[in-house]
């Protein structure tokens, strides 16, 4: 048996049904957590980190999913402009953070420098250093004006990214997932490993703490995330606004114009209809 079929059969996996069944519940909360949030106007920012292809994408589809896109949005930036590496590093990553009632999900996140950045020497010694001494003074600023700053690190192992990347490989529909310098994260395991044992050290502070989510069974990892983070907000049930639907008025005597002066979408679903 191969190292990482070693690993992965060591882990022992949530069943799908209990899953989906607990993972539908969380959402059904996390909704709730949505109306606290727009109702009583608080701020929350919840940053995803950790290895490639640890599953921080997947998770956060699953927080989103049944959330209103308008008060819930999810932030995940390209690289900088020639311009904004002229600005101070935080300054791009400022104007994404939410106002009153709002949640922004950040994939991947001022962390970068602390990553990729800094293994792939994409910035100074100098520009490091100083991103390891002010970021513990501008999360500290966050939280003291009131933004609920969540941090979250999807751990992975070696070999279970290894089977990831593999899997992403074989298949068309994800393979645009990775990316020459995903692939070249293999060779730097121990760079990136290093890098995020400084960063944590340096960040790891406790008006925002780090929380790690071991992310070998991504069903287990989304759930585990899910619950954390509503365990860490103090929201509560929030009675929705009475709707009802209105009678609908009596014929103005509208008529529908013919739809052969319309240019129609091709009926392609009736060819499955009639296939055998």
């Amino acid at each position: 048996m191969a190292k990482s079929q070693r690993h992965r059969s060591s882990v022992s996996r949530l069943p799908k049904k209990r899953y989906e069944r607990e993972l539908f519940r969380l959402q059904g909360q996390l909704v709730e957590l949505q109306e606290w949030v727009r109702t009583t106007g608080a701020r929350l920012v919840v940053v995803f980190e950790g290895r490639d292809a640890a599953g921080k994408g997947g998770a956060i589809k699953r927080v989103a999913e049944y959330l209103n896109p308008r008060v819930c949005r999810t932030v995940a930036l390209p690289a900088p402009t020639e311009r904004q590496r002229t600005q101070w590093y935080f300054q791009r990553y400022a104007e994404h953070l939410p106002a009153a009632g709002e949640i922004v999900l950040l994939d991947r996140s001022w962390y970068n420098r602390a990553g990729v950045e800094r293994v792939m020497g994409f910035c100074t010694p100098r520009e490091y250093r100083r991103f390891l001494r002010q970021t513990p003074v501008f999360e500290k600023l966050l939280v003291e004006d009131g933004i609920l700053l969540r941090k979250y690190w999807f751990s992975v192992s070696d070999e279970e990214q290894e089977r990831r990347f593999r899997s992403r490989l074989e298949d068309p529909m994800r393979r645009w997932k990775l990316s020459p310098m995903d692939l070249e994260s293999v060779t730097r395991w121990e760079d990136y490993s290093r890098a995020k044992d400084e960063m944590f050290f340096h960040t790891d502070i406790a008006e925002a703490p780090w929380a790690v989510v071991e992310a070998e069974d991504k069903r287990k990892a989304r759930i585990n995330m899910i619950a954390h983070l509503l365990s860490t907000v103090p929201y509560w049930h929030v009675d929705p606004p009475a709707l009802a639907l209105p009678e609908r008025p009596p014929t103005m005597g509208y008529r529908r114009p013919p739809r052969e002066m319309f240019t129609s979408v091709p009926d392609h679903a009736a060819m499955l209809v009639r296939a055998p």
